[in-house]
């Protein structure tokens, strides 16, 4: 019998990489954990493939969430980055758009990071067109050449981003000048902002360019130092990178294009969200993603994540799709400490190294994954499937020495507290994608994964008032799984303002055609074949004078009055009235899809007893506020149908699930376990 090809997927998280093989043949997935290597981002990535032990060979595709971009923006050791801009707006990336961040809105002493990109490295060059795109004044060809060596020669510039005023109506001066800047320096990192994006605004458009920069030469020695050290492992099959908006792309084009990227590191979450609303007939999920080092949730609407088109990386703005998440830093590394009398949690995290307490890594800052813990949740000898045990003694040295004395209390309350406060900020982190949108949290599930995700799920949904916790299988490694499943994806945006009412219906047409013709192109260049592709088209809308817009999905044909209607609908929906205003189009968007082969959830066998606890052991009860006896199950002893009473956990090894004593948790036929709250009886 002809073996079938394997796929496998791999995240990085801030302490923990997760890897998944999936047997495209039998359906059967096998997770694998490897400590992150923040020295070294390759090797973790490396570790983790080892510990599937899967015969490279027979791997046809490796698909790759990663953080790199981000994290090299974070920790400011991205690429030395010039820019060459119209003369006389130099400044454009500089002055950005002066509102202070939410977090320091009442900070009169703030100030403003270092920027990327110094004065010094910003250089202006002759040439302008107008707003409609018209030249009125030639590009200066050798100004541009003496700003180059300017960049190259005089300041080491290994990256330069090209951004000119109104380029998105006509890159003719932006494209010269890369070519110029190639011809001179063939080595040199070159960004071009009608590359990345073609939509409006000057500021944002150059922040995209100069992050594009500023991440390229990282991004490039990384992707092609991993897909070497896989090559001599025997990988020979496609390599691919996860995009911030969902969907993957090939190396090839994750190198020309790094911002898709750094926010991949969730999107794989997403994909799998949207594949288990299908699956379990809940279309309407708020994803929960808790890792080491933060915490992600999303809204799922429909079995679809939501998607904007602009992100915010640190202060700086990115016109790029990516999935609407609100991240905040509380994960199970995020660090407890005193301010003032004040318990507080995060946003600093003790990281893959030296990690919580309990690793014995040399951490000596309590963290959530200590006060989980010292509160009976976690098993000391069974971490990670017994290859991590666990140092309980000093994680409750730690939390009574650093929070326990400041408090007044002893180590259980102190525990205790670490996890309220690490709720309470979760709370406000779902609220702010739910409520604050005008949806009822109630009206959702709550999708929890990751390594925390679990442990803190139930008692989210206990403090909200949510209907049901959905657990899946495997939620340790669930956004590598859902990477698995990803489709190939590619997009092409413009800015076309005009009114409805002005515009004829095949103007608009025509523009929508190139932008396929455009995303057909780099689909075919991924190897997409023409059966295996779909084309979804979207106008973002506003009323003549707004400022913002909202996002509309239209038809192959355009009935301009529909839309106009579906747009009122749409606004009156969100914010709870209609205007008699035209109708204005900010942008035209068209998102290219190659199908990709969706990930099987096998169907669990059904549960011949009542499913009996291996053992029990003290832990901290949410409802009676003291120690109480969990009874402790292992999840694969728990089969479909089977129903457990709280106090109870479930563990996996790689994770555990909290179920508190007024709630009960059901195992479906796909394997994930629901969690709701136990009837009040009558």
């Amino acid at each position: 019998m002809v073996e079938k090809p394997l796929r496998i997927a791999v995240d990085i998280g801030g302490t923990f990489v997760d890897a998944v093989e999936y047997d495209m043949g039998s359906g059967a997935f096998r997770v694998a954990k490897a400590s992150t290597t923040p020295a070294e981002p390759a090797q973790g990535v490396l570790d983790a493939v080892a510990e599937l032990a899967a015969p490279l060979g027979r791997v046809e595709a490796f698909i790759h969430g990663t953080t790199l971009g981000l994290n090299a923006v974070l920790e400011r050791r991205g690429a030395r980055t010039g820019i060459i801009t119209n003369e006389g707006f130099r400044d454009i990336f500089l002055i950005g758009r002066g509102n202070v961040p939410d977090a320091h809105m009442y900070d009169f002493q703030y100030q403003r990071p270092e920027p990327l990109v110094k004065r010094r490295r910003i250089a202006g060059v002759r040439g302008r067109l107008d707003y409609k795109g018209r030249e009125i004044e030639p590009l200066d060809e050798e100004g541009v050449r003496h700003a180059a060596r300017h960049l190259v020669e005089d300041h080491g510039c290994e990256a330069i981003a090209v951004c000119y005023l109104f380029s998105f109506r006509d890159q003719a001066h932006e494209q010269r000048t890369a070519a110029i800047l190639r011809e001179l320096y063939p080595s040199l990192k070159v960004s071009v902002s009608s590359d990345i994006t073609r939509e409006q605004r000057e500021y944002e458009r150059t922040s995209t360019t100069v992050l594009d920069a500023y991440i390229r030469p990282i991004f490039e020695r990384y992707v092609d130092r991993l897909q070497e050290a896989l090559a001599e492992r025997g990988f020979s099959g496609r390599f691919m990178i996860m995009r911030s908006g969902g969907g993957a792309m090939t190396a090839k084009a994750a190198k020309r294009s790094p911002t898709q990227t750094v926010l991949s590191g969730p999107a794989g979450g997403l994909v799998g969200a949207a594949l288990v609303a299908e699956a379990l007939g809940r279309p309407n999920l708020v994803t929960f993603d808790v890792g080491g080092t933060s915490l992600d949730v999303c809204l799922v609407r429909g079995a679809r994540p939501q998607i904007t088109h602009e992100a915010q990386l640190e202060e700086y703005p990115l016109l790029i799709p990516c999935y609407d998440i609100r991240t905040i830093g509380a994960g199970g590394g995020s660090v407890a400490w005193m301010d003032a009398g004040l318990l507080k949690v995060g946003p600093r995290s003790a990281g893959a190294q030296p990690g919580p307490i309990c690793y014995g890594r040399g951490g000596t800052e309590p963290t959530v994954t200590d006060a989980a813990l010292a509160l009976g949740y976690l098993d000391d000898a069974r971490f990670l499937g017994g290859r991590m045990p666990l140092d309980a003694e000093g994680a409750r040295s730690g939390i009574e020495r650093a929070v326990a004395a400041g408090l007044g209390s002893d180590t259980e309350s102190a525990a205790a507290g670490i996890l309220d406060v690490m709720v309470a900020r979760t709370v406000g982190a779902v609220r702010q994608i739910t409520v604050e949108r005008g949806a009822d949290p109630a009206e959702f599930s709550l999708l929890a994964f990751g390594g925390a995700g679990p442990l803190i799920a139930s008692l989210v949904a206990r403090e909200m008032g949510l209907s049901e916790v959905v657990v899946p299988v495997a939620p340790s490694g669930f956004s590598a799984w859902g990477m698995v499943g990803a489709d190939v994806v590619e997009d092409a945006a413009e800015t076309h303002l005009g009114t409805l009412s002005a515009l004829a219906p095949d103007e608009l047409e025509a523009r929508f055609a190139a932008m396929e013709r455009e995303v057909a192109g780099s689909l075919e260049a991924q190897g997409i074949a023409a059966s295996r592709r779909a084309v979804l088209r979207q106008m973002e809308l506003r009323y003549l004078g707004q400022e913002h817009a909202l996002a509309l999905d239209v038809g192959a044909k355009l009935d301009l009055g529909a839309i106009a209607d579906a747009f009122h609908e749409l606004h009156e929906a969100r914010y709870g009235h209609r205007m008699e205003a035209d109708v204005q189009i900010l942008n035209l968007r068209v998102r290219g899809v190659g199908l990709a082969e969706r990930p099987r959830l096998a169907t669990l066998a059904a549960s011949d007893a009542p499913p009996a606890p291996r053992r029990h052991r003290p832990a901290f009860c949410a409802v009676e506020r003291r120690m109480v006896p969990f009874a402790v199950y292992e999840r694969a002893d728990l089969g479909a149908g089977a129903t457990v009473e709280g106090p109870a956990l479930v563990d996996e090894g790689t994770c555990t699930t909290l179920v508190q004593s007024d709630q009960r948790l059901a195992v479906e036929p796909t394997g994930a376990m629901v969690i709701s709250p136990k009837e009040v009886a009558p």
